[in-house]
């Protein structure tokens, strides 16, 4: 048994990261998103299940060519392969868990798409080739 505080992840861009690999070699990662409003992720994509738990706040997410709007108490089941994406559209912190159904974070940033672009998903970054 392992007992993390977060504080003790690492913190890259809006959330800490827990890489299930680094801890007992555990069969999920999760980042503990804590997302100014603007902030998020842009369109990408992953080989595993996700899921995303919205704890506080208001996030908008693009579901391939589909935008959904999740607020507290709301769990958004996202499958392999899917396109998605998210962005803090409210005006206090967004708060959500996002579980990995994979000991490690494997994400392919896609080029925007119209939904993409309408939910004002953040833009890419490029991926090292």
């Amino acid at each position: 048994m392992a007992l993390l505080n977060k504080q003790n992840l690492p913190f890259i861009g809006s959330s800490y990261n827990f890489v299930g690999a680094h801890h007992g070699d555990t069969g999920v990662s999760m980042f503990l998103v804590e997302a100014e409003p603007g902030r998020g992720a842009p369109l990408h994509q992953h080989p595993y299940d996700e899921i995303a738990l919205i704890q506080e706040g208001h996030s908008r997410l693009v579901l391939g060519d589909e935008i959904q709007d999740a607020g507290p108490g709301d769990i958004v089941v996202i499958k392999a392969g899917t396109p998605h994406g998210f962005i803090n559209a409210g005006d206090t912190v967004l708060k959500q868990i996002d579980i990995h159904v994979n000991p490690v974070f494997e994400q392919e940033n896609l080029e925007p798409t119209a939904s993409s672009l309408k939910a004002n998903l953040p833009n890419p970054k490029p991926q090292p080739k």
